[in-house]
């Protein structure tokens, strides 16, 4: 494998310094994360961010699978004994997937076709004589009558020349010239266009604005091409690439015509033209809007990532006693009880409103609960019956003047917690609707914690996320929770196995064996102590100390971002200051007087020196926003409630390229189209609107049936 060919088009395609991309790949080869990478190791990085780590991993693979791939392919054209010393130079050279496997197509093993049938009738040099345009002196009826051999199955001339034009018209085909010439045109001047099915003319669905729909394929977005897709899958549309065929056509002729007054040319423009409709193009266009479909998933995945790291980072209201309300009309609303530590301690269901409304039994105990534990925070699940639940919650806070604040809290994905296999080893006894309500006070207290325990794509954030490549789609998510969760920092003694599993280096078995030497052992005493956790090494303890909290431990820095490998740095600068490591934290005056310059050494530099005092002066700091929270409207319960020109709170639920959705209490969320986010142009939703962000808007239009809220942002 090229490693050097490697390296250099990484540096190229990226912008970055060798030497940076060069000990990031020995990083990655010496089985580092990204989080550890970008954290601990900027000397070396020269301060890459994660994504241009992440970036250099991705191409460093990419460029891996190409050069086993040009291993493979040069193997299999050499032992056709048809590599010549041009064909190897020009495989050995490409960068491009797509490209290599152009190269490779005519020596490529292929099913029986009318070109490999007519191959085997004799008729190969009848198409090498079409194919090559030497002057012949032969008529050509002639030349053609030579390939008539009824014991081949070629029993006239019409026969014999109409299988060598297959063999030219494959030949065409296969030409990487013309491939990627017609795939750059169709590409850049094609239009993707999408027509409604018969059966679907006169009916409403959702893929209306695509029953007659064309756009330059090139700027076609990617919500859109999805959703051609889905039209297509779910039966409702057609949809094509659609070219100037006339101008391809006369553009192969001058690939491949390089003799007008060859006796074979009219038969040759045959050929081409029967190549073009019946090989070349149908694959383009396959390729093209595989592409536009690449690139789609590649732009929803990314919008999935920005939603789900802002929902997974949202402020978390830290260790409060919480009561969780999982509401409802008929089955009644369950309450459960957490402590400060997310301990589940108690479960009542009450039924407050239709059809029983026994409120006097419902304010009694909520009351009781609240009393009880010290209740400091309600979240209510925003599903049904939310409005109502928090409407009678909030007449007995007022009634008893309690300091008891009741808040809405999304429960997206918490059903699919209650039935998890995490649920029922948490709580075996316990039924899904009381889980659903620990879940929704546990996302209160600390959203990440609780998020990382759900599958991303069940938390409804995403942009079509069903269409998307679901393995690339796994992986992005499964990288943007193990980024947020070490850009948090995890306490050790409490974590849960899950959180624990996305620290980095660790993983669920490592996990599940902290969590049993945990129970063992009554809690960790120090970072050190990890080390006698069974399967964690020297490796994977340099990967995931730095990223867990130890809280109360002897070694005060155990509590922090500092990384133990650096611990001896931290009390050198203690002793030089005639302190302690305990005194010098949080000390500014102290810290104040430190000269880094002093402790700079081989392996440790300025990056990581200014880090640690960063935390020497904050030690554990959450880097989180400050916990707030939103209030709805108490008379704005359902859709029809809606007016146009209300204006209302709501909170940002999900952000799209096209818009964001927006719950305002009504149990349908509003769409802000992108061209109602500002008086100006908005080129981006993500300059002015975040998953988790407190907004006022306007409502614009209500559809009822549809159950569309069309609405606009309110600048403040």
């Amino acid at each position: 494998m090229n490693q050097q060919f490697i390296l250099e088009n990484i540096v190229n395609d990226l912008g970055l310094k060798l030497n940076a991309v060069q000990n990031t790949i020995n990083l990655f080869d010496d089985g580092a994360t990204i989080p550890f990478i970008a954290r601990y190791r900027k000397e070396l990085t020269g301060g890459l961010d994660e994504v241009q780590i992440k970036n250099i991993g991705e191409k460093y693979e990419y460029y891996k699978d190409l050069e086993k791939r040009k291993e493979t392919i040069i193997q299999t054209i050499q032992e056709q004994g048809k590599l010549s010393h041009e064909l190897e130079k020009e495989i050995l050279n490409c960068k491009e997937k797509q490209k290599l496997e152009d190269l490779y197509l005519p020596y490529k093993p292929k099913k029986r076709t009318k070109a490999t049938i007519a191959k085997e009738k004799g008729l190969e040099p009848l198409a090498s004589i079409i194919w090559t345009q030497l002057p012949i002196k032969e008529s050509k009826e002639q030349i053609i009558s030579r390939f008539i051999n009824p014991e081949k199955g070629v029993n006239n001339s019409d026969e014999a020349l109409s299988g060598a034009l297959d063999i030219v018209a494959e030949w065409i085909s296969e030409d990487a010239k013309i491939r990627e010439w017609l795939r750059n045109y169709s590409f850049n001047q094609g239009l993707i266009t999408s027509k409604v099915k018969k059966e679907w003319k006169e009916k409403k669905s959702k893929f209306e604005n695509y029953y007659d729909f064309s756009e330059p394929i090139k700027k076609s977005p990617s919500h859109r091409v999805l959703a051609i897709k889905r039209g297509a899958k779910e039966g409702v549309l057609t949809h094509k690439v659609e070219i100037d065929n006339d101008f391809a056509l006369s553009k192969i002729d001058s690939f491949v015509i390089k003799n007008e007054s060859f006796v074979f040319v009219q038969e040759l423009r045959n050929a081409i033209d029967d190549s073009f409709k019946r090989l070349i193009y149908p694959s383009i266009e396959t390729e093209i809007f595989n592409k536009k479909v690449e690139e789609a998933d590649i732009e929803a995945i990314n919008v999935f990532v920005k939603n789900l790291r802002n929902l997974l980072l949202a402020p978390p209201a830290g260790h409060k006693v919480i009561l969780g309300v999982d509401p409802g009309f008929r089955t009644g609303c369950k309450l459960a009880v957490i402590d400060k530590n997310s301990n589940f301690k108690e479960y009542k269901a009450i039924f407050p409103t239709e059809p029983h409304n026994k409120i006097e039994e419902a304010e009694k105990i909520l009351l009781d609960l609240i009393t009880k534990y010290n209740v400091e925070l309600i979240a209510i699940g925003n599903g049904t019956a939310s409005k109502e639940t928090q409407s009678f919650i909030k007449d007995v806070i007022k009634k008893h003047k309690l300091s008891v604040k009741s808040l809405i809290v999304s429960e997206a994905g918490a059903s699919v917690y209650s039935a998890s296999e995490v649920a029922q080893e948490e709580f075996p006894d316990l039924d899904l609707t009381v889980r659903g309500a620990i879940s929704i006070a546990r996302r209160l207290q600390d959203p990440l914690a609780e998020l990382v325990k759900i599958d991303p794509k069940s938390i409804g954030v995403g942009q079509y996320q069903h269409d998307v490549n679901q393995s690339e789609l796994k992986k992005a998510l499964d990288l943007t929770v193990e980024s947020c969760v070490n850009y948090v920092g995890v306490e050790l003694n409490t974590a849960s196995k899950q959180l624990l599993s996305y620290v980095s280096g660790i993983g669920n078995a490592i996990a599940q064996n902290i969590v049993n030497y945990r129970a063992e052992n009554g809690g960790f005493k120090s970072r050190k102590e990890l080390l006698k956790v069974p399967k964690l090494g020297n490796k994977a303890f340099e990967q995931c100390a730095g990223f867990l909290r130890i809280r109360n431990s002897k070694n005060p820095l155990d509590n922090s971002a500092i990384h133990p490998e650096s611990y001896d740095i931290v009390e050198k600068m203690a002793k030089d200051l005639n302190t302690d490591v305990s005194s010098l934290i949080g000390n500014d005056n102290l810290i104040s007087r430190i000269d880094i310059s002093k402790y700079v050494t081989e392996k440790t530099g300025l990056p990581t020196l200014k880090d640690i005092i960063s935390e020497l002066k904050k030690p554990g700091l959450d880097p989180r926003k400050e916990f707030t929270s939103t209030e709805f409207g108490a008379d704005i319960n359902e859709i029809e409630d809606l007016k146009v020109g209300m204006e209302l709170p709501g909170t940002v639920t999900n952000v799209t390229n096209f818009g964001a959705f927006v719950d305002i209490g009504v149990h349908q969320d509003g769409l802000i189209h992108i061209s109602q986010m500002g008086e100006k142009f908005v080129k981006n939703p993500y300059d002015v609107i975040a998953v988790g962000d407190s907004v006022k808007v306007k409502v614009l239009s209500v559809e009822v049936e549809l159950k569309r809220i069309s609405l606009a942002l309110i600048r403040s």
